[in-house]
């Protein structure tokens, strides 16, 4: 069964265009960290106080092939660094499955996450500076890792109807 797997940096719109994307192609969305804390009954901040990154990258490895084995149509939203560890952007290649990147400038990641930060642990604690900073060198490294998407959609100045009609027109 197809899979349409959305892939890109924090704050690039994945959850809400997936949700979109959801309701129009009546394909059920699926949140990767979702699956994951329901599957580990423990929320990612919890994983990674208890266990580590490496065991949560471990676990997130894990749910992302069985939710690709799944017989089930769906849309994979990814965690933001899920490419760039257990050759996951290997994955992202395969003939069953359509990989599109969001790819967001800095400007409007920024812009977005600004406002929201206290929700996402890696920034939480930054000044305005750091954070644009933090940004710019984390898109830099992950990069190469999300470019191994099937596809590209930017999504800086635009809405997100205009970003799942992008989408659409890949998936026609």
């Amino acid at each position: 069964m197809k899979k349409i797997v959305l892939l890109g940096y924090m704050g690039c719109g994945k959850s809400t265009i997936a949700q979109n994307l959801s309701k129009i192609t009546e394909i059920p969305f699926l949140d990767l960290d979702v699956c994951i804390e329901k599957k580990a009954n423990l929320s990612i901040k919890e994983i990674f106080e208890q266990f580590g990154e490496i065991h949560f990258r471990k676990l997130e490895h894990e749910m992302f092939l069985e939710l690709l084995q799944s017989p089930e149509n769906s849309i994979i939203g990814l965690g933001g660094g899920t490419p760039c560890y257990a050759n996951n952007h290997l994955l992202l290649q395969r003939e069953d499955i359509d990989s599109i990147y969001l790819k967001a400038s800095i400007d409007t990641l920024y812009n977005r996450l600004v406002y929201n930060k206290s929700k996402r642990p890696l920034i939480a604690d930054m000044n305005e500076e750091e954070m644009k900073e933090f940004i710019a060198k984390h898109l830099f490294d992950r990069s190469f890792y999300y470019n191994h998407a099937q596809y590209k959609v930017v999504v800086d100045n635009k809405t997100v109807d205009e970003t799942v009609e992008d989408i659409l027109k890949i998936l026609a």
